[in-house]
């Protein structure tokens, strides 16, 4: 466990480093004059000259190299201060903890869903086998093969403005949340839930699984006492690699259904020049990344039977 802790710290380190440095060459990468940019972010696109976008220069000393660009940058990241937002002035920190408060809420709503769905779906897919098994199989393999921004377009066109059942975008009440967190779960669920049923069915046709049932045990008594556990070892490990497609899922959902969390702020940012606000974004999904396969890590030692026999 412990060496296991040291090497995600190293890995954190690593990520935090390489992440900021990334995104700081890409965004100094690309084309057009950032001054410009901020500027328009600023005063608005139809307010903007060559004379606002020199006193944004100045200001901000844009014009400054690159090498001491990242420099002043890597001393502050060493002290803990992510800096300014170049358009609103305010402290990144704030604009970023804002941001992560709605992102993770959208999240652990769409995991949350997304587990009530997968492991009833892929354990009666186990259990019953055909024709049961082809049918949702089948389902599944439809909605994964859909982008999830289209399955976002499809239900705001049924659900929002066909039926008008739930708000088409923004925030603020729990009806804003239904249908971003529902278009994030099934595009999750669509996948964990073959995760479950191959796990599930490996589990019942193992021999220790068979003799349980010699020795008398109930159905239910079988599948809590040797079944639950091994079946969840390689479905928690999953969802760890599936958070990958949940931080891309998120990106785009925010931006469709206008959800005020990292994925929405960041492509604002971006298209802004807002680089400090960029940095501190990315910076946090790379330390939630980490942080999270931690987390699974730890708990896949802890569901293990093996581990708990040895333990």
């Amino acid at each position: 466990m412990k060496a296991m802790l040291l090497k995600r710290a190293l890995q954190l380190v690593t990520v935090v480093w390489g992440v900021g440095t990334l995104t700081f060459i890409l965004m100094r990468s690309l084309p057009g004059d950032m001054a410009y940019r901020i500027a328009a972010s600023r005063y608005g696109q139809d307010n903007v000259n060559s004379e606002a976008a020199a006193l944004v220069r100045e200001e901000l000393s844009l014009d400054q190299g690159a090498f001491a660009a990242y420099w002043h940058w890597l001393l502050d990241l060493l002290q803990l201060n992510l800096g300014h937002s170049l358009v609103s002035g305010a402290p990144v920190t704030e604009i970023v903890n804002h941001m992560l408060g709605h992102s993770l809420l959208l999240a652990l709503a769409g995991l949350l869903v997304s587990i009530l769905i997968a492991v009833p779906v892929g354990l009666l897919c186990a259990w019953r086998g055909n024709p049961l098994d082809s049918v949702f199989m089948g389902l599944s393999s439809l909605i994964r093969a859909i982008p999830v921004f289209v399955l976002g377009v499809v239900f705001i066109l049924l659900f929002a403005l066909h039926w008008n059942w739930f708000p088409v975008a923004g925030f603020g009440t729990p009806a804003h949340l239904v249908l971003p967190a529902l278009t994030l779960a099934l595009s999750l669920a669509a996948v964990s839930n073959r995760v479950v049923r191959d796990s599930a069915k490996h589990t019942f046709q193992a021999a220790f699984y068979q003799f349980s049932k010699v020795k008398g045990l109930s159905a239910w008594q079988t599948f809590r006492r040797h079944g639950a556990r091994n079946i969840a070892v390689p479905v928690v490990a999953f969802f760890g690699i599936q958070l990958v497609s949940m931080i891309e899922g998120i990106v785009m959902i925010e931006s469709l259904f206008s959800w005020p969390g990292i994925g929405h702020g960041l492509a604002h940012a971006i298209f802004a020049r807002d680089i400090p606000v960029i940095q501190g974004a990315a910076l946090v999904m790379g330390i939630l990344f980490v942080a999270l396969n931690t987390l699974v890590d730890m708990l896949c030692l802890w569901i293990d039977p093996r581990g708990v026999r040895q333990s």
